[in-house]
């Protein structure tokens, strides 16, 4: 492992306006840890502690990069322990509600929200294991359990 380099395999990059004020907005709403800062503005490396595989870089508008639009190209979507709570903490620092927590057939609680800088955060809350064929999908290659 490199400690200059995120350690996930996928890492998203989210282009933002101001990326200090994104560090600590992440930090603050969804528990992200700043690991590596790149230049005061330029860009940063989060993770989320735990030894979570989540890691997230939060970079600086330049060209060829732009903060998100009308119209989503993307969604993050993010495991959290309360879905409700996490809402109404993201909705107090000026995050937008998109779509309210649900319980949906598949096991999972999910919210969807816009943050401050343009990006679209699905959060997941697991209630229960239920396989895909109980709700009408399809196994194709069986994750590994987890432990």
């Amino acid at each position: 492992m490199n400690r200059s380099a995120p350690h996930a395999r996928v890492t998203p990059v989210l282009i933002v306006a101001d990326v200090r004020e994104a560090v600590a907005w992440y930090g603050e709403v969804f528990g992200f840890v700043e690991h590596v800062r790149i230049g005061e503005g330029h860009r940063a490396q989060l993770g989320l502690p735990g030894g979570s595989p989540a890691e997230l870089v939060v970079a600086e508008v330049r060209p060829g990069r732009r903060t998100p639009e009308r119209g989503r190209s993307h969604q993050v979507m993010l495991k959290v322990e309360d879905v409700a709570a996490l809402v109404e903490t993201a909705m107090a620092r000026q995050a937008v509600l998109v779509d309210p927590p649900h319980d949906w057939e598949y096991g999972e609680r999910q919210a969807t929200i816009d943050d401050p800088f343009g990006h679209q955060w699905v959060l997941n809350q697991t209630l229960t294991d239920v396989a895909p064929e109980e709700w009408g999908g399809t196994t194709v290659t069986p994750r590994p359990p987890s432990g």
